[in-house]
This record gives C-alpha cells, structure tokens and sequence, in this order.
C-alpha cells in the first residue's frame, strides 16, 4: 500500500498505460507529415492544395484543356496583329537609320568646313587634291565615324559607304567642292555636295561630277542603262537621296551610282528630301 492509498498493484497498472500512451504518440509524430507552407488566397496553411478539374454544364467535371478550334482562333489573332506590328516596326527602324546617316553626313560637312577655313577656304591639303590626306583630317576629328576614301575603288571595304558610320569621301580636282556619302541600311545612299566657289570647266568634266543620271528636286527614276549620278555643281550645299538601291557599292563619293528599277534620285538644297 502507498502513500495515496492505492495498492502496489494498482500503481503498477497507472504506469504501463501513461508508457503505451507516450508510445503511441511517438509513432504519431513518426508517421505525421512535416509541416510544409502553402501559399493561398488565404494566407499560409500547411495543407497541400487539391487540384480540381474544371466544372462544365450542369456539374460535370471536365479535365481536357484548350480545343483545335480555341488554338487556331488564337494564333489567328496573334498573326494578325503581327502582320500589323512589324510593318509599323520596320518602317520605324528605317526611318530612323535614314536619320541616322544623315546626321553623320552633317557632322561630317560641319568638321569639313572647319578644315575648308584652315585650309584658307580650300578643300585642298597642302595646295593639292589629296581626298586621303582629308579624310585622315576627318577620322582624327571625329572619332566616332569612318572615312573611306572614294577614289580607293567602289568595295565597300575601299571607298563606298556600307553601312551609316562609314563617310565616303569625294574632293574636286580644283578643291572647291566635297563629296561625302553615307549608305542607309533601307537601300538608300544620302550624298551632301558642298561646292564653296564656282567649279571650274575643267573640274565639272571630271569625277565626281561627270555622271549622266540628271538629278532634279523631285524623285526621278534612274534611266535604263545609265547609273552613274550627275552630281549637282552649283554652289552652295545640296544634298542628294538616292532611294530602292540595294547596291551597297553604289554608295560612293567618286563615282556615285544608282542600279535597280525601283531606284530614284533626288535633291534639294535646303536639306535632305523627307
């Protein structure tokens, strides 16, 4: 008998059933899933979410996903605003390296005119025509261009433009007119001629202005059999367009050419042609 009055066999029985209890608790918690976090629309729970299907008609569960005829009717959706949008893209892209180009161009004739004055209002290096020793002038001016000389040959890598970074560089035989040219990834070339005092006959006679594709101030259509463009040789600053030629080599201050039956030219004097 113990002290609460209850007999040694009693106690004993009060033990073995508190050793099955925590026994069976153990084997709860060994067999309980760990405690993961579910995000939720409300809040955090440790309970993994049931995927359900969908319900259609009158209760019915259905677990099929999209049909033909839903996907067709999507891509034709995207196809049409994708024929929309890239044209619009494009037409962006275009223009926007159109500007590019001419911008170049003005830059260029901007440091040109500084060395013109230099040079006592001469486009002449050293009192000789020297189209090398100039555009070495303009690459050490503007760093950010590349200058071809256009009498080096019609390659892209020699005295045409290819590309809206690269200047072609043209200088008259009496070093009163420049030439600069700049080629636009559309197919279009852009030509600024700066003649500062009246060409002589002589010089008129000669590269780059011999050309026989009349240029006029509105579009006219390169003619069958002739592609080498007559540059303007009033004085004063023009500024040239040659759009449709996808002949990057065309795009040359010394021999400045349009091929291509799509191709036009074009100038004014203001500015570039829109």
């Amino acid at each position: 008998m113990n002290n609460n009055g209850m007999g040694d066999g009693a106690d004993t029985m009060i033990q073995a059933a508190k050793a099955d209890t925590s026994t069976v608790g153990t084997a709860e918690a060994e067999v309980k899933d760990p405690v993961l976090a579910w995000s939720g629309t409300s809040g955090w729970r440790s309970t993994r979410p049931a995927l359900r299907p969908k319900v259609v008609g009158c209760g019915t569960w259905d677990d099929s996903g999209f049909s033909m005829v839903e996907l067709l009717v999507v891509l034709l959706v995207v196809g049409i605003l994708l024929s929309i949008a890239i044209p619009t893209f494009l037409g962006t892209t275009n223009a926007a390296d159109d500007r590019s180009a001419q911008s170049n161009l003005s830059t260029a004739l901007t440091d040109a005119k500084a060395q013109f004055e230099a040079a006592n209002q001469t486009y002449f290096i050293n009192g000789v025509q020297d189209s090398t020793g100039f555009a070495n002038l303009l690459t050490a001016a503007q760093l950010s261009l590349t200058f071809h000389v256009g009498s080096a040959g019609t390659g892209i890598n020699q005295g045409s433009s290819g590309v809206l970074s690269v200047i072609s560089v043209g200088v008259s035989s009496d070093g009163n007119g420049l030439v600069l040219g700049a080629y636009s990834v559309p197919g279009n070339c852009f030509y600024v001629v700066d003649n500062a005092a009246p060409l002589s006959a002589a010089t008129q006679g000669a590269a780059p202005y011999t050309g026989t594709v009349p240029v006029t101030t509105t579009a006219t259509a390169v003619p069958a059999g002739t592609n080498t463009i007559a540059l303007p040789t009033a004085v004063g600053t023009n500024y040239v367009e040659v759009k449709g030629d996808q002949t990057k080599t065309d795009c040359n201050a010394y021999s400045p050419e349009a091929t291509g039956s799509s191709a036009t030219v074009q100038y004014l004097r203001a500015g570039f042609p829109s």
